[in-house]
């Protein structure tokens, strides 16, 4: 869960109790220059999710291996560096499965479109196709439907929080496991928006193509975040829920009906969160933003 000036992690451990950890973000990033410059947030923002994302599922391991091997419980989540090529791993496959691969389907039947118009809205298609096959396949493996449980109880407490329900599981159960910040509604954001962005540059020779793909990324992102960001803002005109809500059925495939135990993963979490933040800033103990 990330708050305004931290962030906390809330694992059930083996032997049913909830184990938390919780760090200050990087100031830079959430209170710099940087957090204030429209466009360019967006990329560090996400560079920044994925290594939350990244660490909080090793600091869940490690919970793990250590009550197996009957070591003392783990109080500080894996360095960040520790995870950095996981992130470039994970940031290249996800560019060559859902921008290039894509480019190279449709570029195959360029030949019989002969229009470019064509061959990039085929090309926006497969992509699309790509995004909705791969998150219903991996929720399909128990261990990810699991995971996606626990992306719902996020979502639940978060809404909790934000509409002043009380904090138990009971309570947070009635809320819904769709929110307009979730990155799930940012993904299909880049995916629409690439339909746009590539049918502008036509359809020019293989490689320039491979690169337009790769290097316009950072700037699909970059516009993504900040529509993300206004429609969470103005979430409550009917115009603007009316462009979100492909987002929000979309994370259907992202999220599941969480248990109560697992609700209570995710209260202990914002629970944490909030607590360091108002230990750190009490102005800024306010609703925290999910990191989904």
């Amino acid at each position: 869960m990330r708050g305004r000036r931290h962030m906390a992690v809330a694992v059930r451990h083996p032997e049913g109790h909830i184990v938390t950890c919780s760090e200050p973000l990087p100031p830079r990033l959430y209170g710099g220059r940087l957090s204030k410059i429209p466009f360019a947030r967006g990329i560090g923002m996400l560079w920044e999710a994925l290594t939350l994302g990244t660490r909080a599922l090793s600091f869940s391991a490690q919970v793990k291996t250590a009550h197996e091997n009957a070591e003392d419980e783990p109080t500080a989540l894996p360095d960040s560096s520790s995870v950095r090529q996981t992130k470039l791993i994970s940031l290249s496959a996800g560019i060559c499965l859902f921008f290039v691969a894509p480019m190279l389907l449709a570029g195959i039947l360029h030949g019989q479109a002969e229009s470019a118009v064509l061959t990039n809205l085929i090309e926006g298609l497969v992509r699309l196709a790509f995004l909705v096959g791969y998150l219903w396949l991996i929720g399909s493996a128990p261990d990810i439907a699991r995971v996606f449980a626990y992306h719902g109880a996020e979502h639940k407490v978060v809404h909790a929080e934000e509409q002043g329900v009380l904090l138990e599981p009971a309570s947070v159960q009635e809320c819904s496991t769709a929110h307009p910040r979730c990155g799930t509604t940012l993904l299909l954001v880049v995916v629409v928006l690439s339909v746009v962005v590539f049918a502008l540059l036509g359809h020019p020779p293989l490689w320039l193509r491979t690169l337009s793909r790769i290097l316009l990324v950072p700037v699909l992102i970059g516009i993504s975040y900040e529509w993300l960001r206004f429609s969470a803002t103005h979430f409550q005109q009917a115009l603007v829920r009316v462009f979100i809500w492909p987002g929000l059925l979309l994370q259907s495939l992202t999220t599941r009906e969480p248990d109560d135990e697992q609700v209570a993963v995710a209260i202990a979490a914002i629970r944490a969160v909030m607590a360091a933040d108002e230990d750190a800033q009490p102005q800024y103990a306010a609703a925290p933003m999910n990191s989904a």
